[in-house]
């Protein structure tokens, strides 16, 4: 029985993508099944092969490790997503994290780390270079110190309708305000919360104690 965890590795620059691969292969707890040199190959790859952990690099030609992510995401595959970049803003990694990334390494990260840290996804646990925990961790704090008032009355009371079940019309006709307003107001409730469509609003809400 083969109880070794599969792993893709996606990025663009061939060398560094051979150092990985390599890297994944010494390992007898890991196994490589497959490569991607581009975002649109990655996705292909992981839809077809399913591995435990995609390790991705964050920018690639045609979709970008965070496009890859969405599809992962959106399609129910059950593949973790690991990043490995040189770009490490602490705003943009904790995006990737809210939205399903399984972890976040520098680039600098040695190749025990990158295959430790695959092992870790593979288990459920979350993976951060300790070059970067610390923006992350205080990005969080400033977020959750944020969120309570960064919303206006009025995209509350519409986040509360739309936690209800309540369709667009149907808040526009309660609040006595255009559908197309609503729509405002939703758009901006998404950008505030770093989400991108309604279930995705109110679990964030949730989670951050702006709704209960």
């Amino acid at each position: 029985m083969n109880d070794r965890t599969r792993v893709l590795v996606a990025d663009d620059h061939p060398m560094f993508r051979q150092a990985l691969m390599e890297a994944v292969k010494s390992r007898p707890d890991l196994e490589l099944v497959g490569t991607a040199e581009n975002g649109r190959v990655a996705i292909e790859e992981i839809r077809r092969l399913q591995p435990a952990v995609a390790l991705v690099d964050m920018r690639m030609p045609e979709l970008d490790g965070a496009q890859v992510l969405n599809a992962v995401v959106r399609d129910k595959i059950p593949t973790r997503v690991l990043f490995l970049s040189t770009h490490t803003e602490s705003a943009k990694v904790y995006d990737l994290l809210a939205h399903g990334a399984s972890g976040y390494l520098d680039k600098t990260s040695s190749a025990e780390e990158v295959c430790n840290a695959i092992v870790a996804a593979a288990r459920g646990e979350t993976v951060l270079s300790e070059s970067i925990e610390g923006d992350v961790l205080q990005q969080i704090r400033i977020r959750a110190e944020d969120t309570s008032t960064s919303l206006t009355d009025r995209e509350q009371q519409v986040l509360r309708l739309v936690a209800a079940g309540h369709s667009g019309p149907d808040i526009a006709e309660q609040l006595f305000i255009e559908a197309s307003t609503v729509k405002t107001h939703l758009q901006h409730v998404y950008e505030k919360l770093g989400v991108s469509e309604r279930a995705a609003a109110v679990a964030e809400a949730m989670r951050r104690g702006v709704l209960e």
